[in-house]
C-alpha cells in the first residue's frame, strides 16, 4: 500500500499492537491477531495461515503517532480469503508486486531495510 501517513512510502499492512500504553484497550493483543485485524482493516483480506518470518526491534523511525523505535513482527502470509479493497484513509494505492517490481517502488524506509535484509532488493 501506498501509505497516506507518515511514514510515506509503500508498505506492507502493518499497525501497533493493541494494548501498548499508548492503547485506550482493556486487553492486551498478541501480534498474531494484530496481523489479522490489521490486514482486514487495510485491505478487506481475512487472513488464514501465516507464519512469522522475522521479529526485530528498530529504534529508528517515527510512525503517525509520534513513535520512534517499534518492535516488529513480520508475518508471511500463506493463505487469505476475500477480494483487496483499499482503505481510504490507510492508502492512497494499493497492489500485488513482484520482488523485481518492488525495486522500482518507493518504500518506506523500514520496508526497505526489510526488504533489503531479506534480499528482495538485490539485483539478480
Amino acid at each position: 500500500m501506498d501509505r497516506t501517513k507518515v511514514p510515506f512510502g509503500w508498505a506492507c499492512p502493518a499497525g501497533h499492537v493493541d494494548g501498548s500504553k499508548e492503547s485506550k484497550s482493556v486487553e492486551d493483543e498478541t501480534p498474531e491477531v494484530a496481523l489479522i485485524r490489521e490486514v482486514k482493516e487495510e485491505t478487506n483480506l481475512a487472513v488464514k495461515k501465516y507464519h512469522l518470518i522475522l521479529h526485530e526491534f528498530i529504534g529508528w523511525g517515527r510512525c503517525s503517532r509520534g513513535v520512534c523505535g517499534h518492535d516488529y513482527f513480520v508475518f508471511e502470509v500463506d493463505e487469505w480469503e476475500g477480494e483487496v479493497k483499499k482503505a481510504d484513509r490507510e492508502a492512497k494505492d494499493i497492489g500485488w508486486f513482484s520482488r523485481e517490481e518492488i525495486k522500482s517502488l518507493k518504500l518506506e524506509p523500514v520496508w526497505e531495510y526489510f526488504f533489503g535484509k531479506m534480499g528482495f532488493l538485490k539485483s539478480e
